[in-house]
């Protein structure tokens, strides 16, 4: 039968009693099966985790620049660590460097959670904050507002 239609005859259950055979395009099958696996791999998230390095000894625009970095981190879908670096007398003192990335945690609370609380290693702390959303949300809104914005450059150019 399967010759006369011109496909193959492809053993679908060689277990069952009687096994089980469907008369299908195998080449076709296949072709279709490795779309689906290469479709699954493009979709497939990579949470990277972003390393941002800190003393306890640091000025207030330094602060908020580091802050700003975090943030763009954590809204792009990233988890990022931030590591507390003591040097010398600095490593007497690691409440000072304790009450910064409690500060640190308050600061961008809205966009992430503190998946691990600091934690005194050596001569470094570190916290690892985690962002709220998901990376397959902040990837499709950052597609979105890109989106948004070439629209909006295309229909001003189109009005000058």
């Amino acid at each position: 039968m399967a010759d006369e239609v011109g496909l193959d005859l492809v053993e679908i259950a060689p277990e069952a009693n009687p096994p089980v055979c469907k008369i299908m395009d195998f080449g076709k099958y296949k072709y279709e099966i490795a779309q689906k696996a290469r479709e699954a791999r493009q979709n497939q998230t990579h949470i990277v985790v972003k390393e941002v390095r800190m003393r306890p000894k640091i000025e207030t625009h330094d602060y908020e620049t580091k802050r700003n970095h975090i943030e763009k981190f954590l809204k792009g879908g990233d988890k990022v660590k931030v590591t507390m670096q003591f040097r010398g007398r600095e490593q007497t003192r690691p409440e000072l460097g304790y009450k910064i990335l409690q500060r640190l945690a308050e600061d961008v609370a809205e966009i992430a959670f503190v998946e691990f609380a600091p934690k005194q290693e050596g001569r470094n702390m570190t916290m690892v904050l985690g962002p709220t959303k998901r990376k397959t949300e902040a990837v499709a809104e950052a597609k979105a507002a890109r989106k948004a914005k070439a629209d909006a450059a295309a229909a001003a150019a189109e009005t000058e």
